[in-house]
């Protein structure tokens, strides 16, 4: 197995950085998501220094939606990072870590009329996703006697190699408004008083492994740029979203580098905007790249059971890591207590939720397993904790921080009595 750079192996355990994982799995229990702050901020320097060596003008957004630790938050904020943020939550989060409101974009396909107000409010720009949300804005704007800078999503018709449900730039996708009619929404923005469109959005989808479609996205939206500037409009930022994948199988899996994104991505960008004589911000919203391979989730085998086949049941199922479930994702899993040792046998790594698909791994070659071994599931920073759930009603697990020599709670693990808080009783029941 290929192991990232900072995970390790020395005495037969299996290292994160500078620790143990089964000292970590002892001093903070299991499940346990542990996340290295010194490779965030590493792989946060290589995408920026990748983009930045082209052009200098690069805003680089952090996709909330992957990681919503407040800790994680702060790491990237203290590096200059902005956000790409989808609800209230996660405008709190961000602006929480010390984010300033002119380095968010306020997102999605659905806005409340409160979210419409919170945006409003702050001063963040907003990307209109329809003619019905822009003129919501408006009026919101005005009824608060202010003026709101926007960019439209624009969705750009183009088919991606990923996954169809994290798509998100296919012509039959939910989000953006058509490149064939966004002049339209363009000009009805300048026709109202209280919008300011100053922008361009798009974002094709998630763990995309070729960087041809990115390169296609900004040939789009150049196309676009150029129309908006025949009707008035120039914009101070182009945003290209993210999208760009990691290599979950290492040792098959050909995802591009940073300096091949930038490489096929940024020539276009710097020639479209120099024919059209304008020099905006380049915007770009990575997630999965920054913080999946940060973390991963170690989990305690509770049992060893052979019937059509053989299962390692353990303390983490798909209420904690859902993507082997929703999208038949994989994650490299690895024997953490016994990292050296042979592989001898076909292990399905399965957790503790009343469903067959909680599956984590399946039909993985490990060393012998026995009840409590500790498995490290890889690769998991990325719409991990996000998406986990109190499904089966298991409070969730803690979260651990680490950097350097440092280790510390960044989430406690939740309690029953949490999961029973928010909890009424009615008065029928009383």
């Amino acid at each position: 197995m290929i192991l990232p750079s900072h995970l390790t192996v020395r005495d037969g355990r299996l290292r994160i950085g500078e620790h143990d994982t089964v000292d970590l799995a002892e001093r903070f229990g299991t499940p346990l998501y542990v996340t290295s702050e010194d490779r965030i901020r590493e792989n946060f320097g290589r995408l920026s220094g990748a983009l930045t060596a082209h052009y200098p003008k690069i805003r680089i957004l952090y996709a909330a939606k992957a990681n919503g630790n407040l800790a994680v938050f702060k790491t990237l904020a203290s590096m200059g990072a902005g956000a790409d943020v989808f609800s209230a939550g996660e405008v709190a989060l961000a602006l929480g870590s010390g984010m300033r409101p002119a380095s968010l974009l306020f997102n999605g396909s659905s806005k409340t009329p409160a979210d419409l107000a919170l945006a409003v409010e702050k001063g963040i720009r907003v990307s209109v996703d329809s003619p019905d949300e822009l003129r919501q804005l408006d009026a919101v704007a005005g009824e608060a006697g202010r003026t709101v800078d926007i960019a439209f999503r624009v969705n750009p018709a183009i088919e991606v190699p990923t996954h169809p449900k994290i798509a998100t730039g296919l012509a039959t996708s939910k989000f953006g408004i058509p490149a064939g009619a966004i002049l339209d929404a363009y000009r009805e923005a300048l026709a109202l008083e209280h919008v300011n469109p100053v922008g361009i959005h798009c974002h094709i989808g998630s763990q995309i492994l070729a960087v041809e479609p990115f390169a296609r996205e900004v040939e789009v939206l150049i196309d676009v740029a150029r129309d908006l500037i025949d009707i008035g409009v120039e914009p101070s930022f182009i945003d290209i979203g993210g999208g760009l994948g990691i290599p979950y199988r290492r040792e098959t899996d050909r995802a591009p580098t940073p300096e091949e994104y930038a490489g096929a991505v940024m020539p276009v960008f710097k020639k479209g905007i120099k024919d059209l004589g304008i020099e905006p911000e380049l915007w770009v919203e990575p997630g999965r790249w920054l913080v999946g391979d940060s973390t991963i989730l170690l989990t305690r085998i509770n049992s060893v059971k052979t019937a059509h086949k053989t299962f390692a049941n353990v303390d983490a199922g798909f209420n904690l890591l859902i993507r082997p479930t929703m999208y038949d994702s994989y994650h490299e899993v690895v024997a953490a207590n016994k990292a050296d040792a042979p592989a001898v046998r076909e292990y399905s790594v399965t957790g503790p939720i009343c469903e067959t698909g909680d599956i984590l791994a399946k039909d993985r070659m490990l060393p012998e397993l026995a009840a409590g071994d500790l498995i490290a599931v890889l690769d998991a920073g990325a719409y991990g904790f996000a998406m986990s759930s109190q499904y089966n009603s298991r409070p969730r697990c803690a979260e651990v921080l680490l950097a350097g020599e440092k280790a510390a709670l960044m989430r406690r693990a939740e309690t029953i009595d949490d999961l029973t808080a928010p909890m009424v009783t009615v008065p029928w029941q009383e």
